[in-house]
């Protein structure tokens, strides 16, 4: 893939052509918490995460090799980068996969919407950039709901509440670390130091808290799929949605996978988020639109 090829080419219009790709977009988004839950059931969370990023390290490794994209020189510069955004992604990964034996997945997928809120308040006190007085409403409001998930009186479920919005953050700022100093490395080489980074760490957390284990075969296949088609084939839509539009227009387009998640979990695992998760999801859920809401220019 070319410099060229690399460059985000955003658009803050939906053309049809958008729509197949959006809908696999929603589509492999809505299922990161399922495969979370039904990892749970033949991987210990304590190392499941582990397997699946190195599964799919090796995937990428692979296509990068035979395609001649990837590049020892590139770890070699960024191995502070990759060391910082693997363990950021590690720990996200991590309480994700262990939030989930706690918490329903619809109500998980809502949750960690309050990320685009940590997103924007790492933009504004590192990288610089500003709220608008409606976006800080929208934060203050995806906050109150995040607050009203967490702090309930069911432990188990403030519990796995606590565990995504601390993961939830550690995933926004990888975001921002990637923002600021990865604008010259080529996608592939990203992607594979990225996954290699992150399965390294994970695996060394494991091995250090004498948690290694070896997978059943019915949980290795699970990890694999898991490991296709949550991250491998998941970011890669996700990454060639971002090339063709406006970053925000996709966060907020994103806001719909939480409802198609509950629809998941509903029809594969009977659970369904109580009427106090639905009140704090949808509160949250509100608070991003509002964040990411960009009015129309008039023509």
């Amino acid at each position: 893939m070319s410099a060229n090829q690399n460059t985000l080419n955003s658009n803050s219009a939906i053309g049809r052509a958008d729509l197949p790709l959006l809908t696999f977009v929603l589509l492999f988004d809505s299922m990161h918490y399922i495969y979370a839950r039904l990892l749970a059931s033949y991987v210990s969370p304590d190392i499941s995460a582990a397997y699946v990023m190195g599964v799919a390290a090796v995937q990428v490794g692979l296509y990068g090799l035979i395609t001649r994209q990837v590049s020892l020189t590139a770890l070699r510069r960024n191995l502070w980068f990759f060391v910082t955004i693997g363990a950021l992604i590690g720990a996200s990964t991590y309480m994700g996969y262990l939030a989930v034996t706690f918490i329903d997945p619809g109500t998980a997928s809502m949750l960690t919407k309050v990320s685009t809120v940590f997103s924007l308040a790492l933009g504004i006190l590192w990288l610089g950039e500003r709220f608008s007085p409606i976006q800080l409403v929208g934060a203050a409001i995806a906050i109150v709901g995040s607050f009203v998930i967490a702090y309930q009186p069911d432990a188990q479920l403030r519990w796995g509440a606590l565990l995504l919005v601390f993961g939830s953050f550690c995933y926004s700022a990888h975001f921002a670390v990637v923002k600021r100093y990865s604008h010259q490395m080529g996608f592939i080489d990203f992607f594979f130091y990225r996954l290699l980074s992150t399965a390294t760490i994970l695996f060394g957390m494991s091995a250090a808290r004498d948690v290694l284990t070896w997978p059943t075969l019915m949980g290795w296949g699970v990890i694999i799929l898991t490991a296709t088609f949550d991250v491998t084939v998941s970011r890669a839509f996700y990454y060639w949605a971002l090339r063709r539009l406006d970053m925000g227009l996709l966060s907020v387009i994103t806001t719909l996978t939480p409802v198609a998640t509950i629809v998941w979990a509903l029809l594969l695992f009977h659970t369904a988020p109580g009427i106090r998760q639905l009140i704090g999801g949808i509160t949250v859920l509100i608070g991003v639109l509002v964040v990411t809401y960009k009015p129309r220019k008039a023509t």
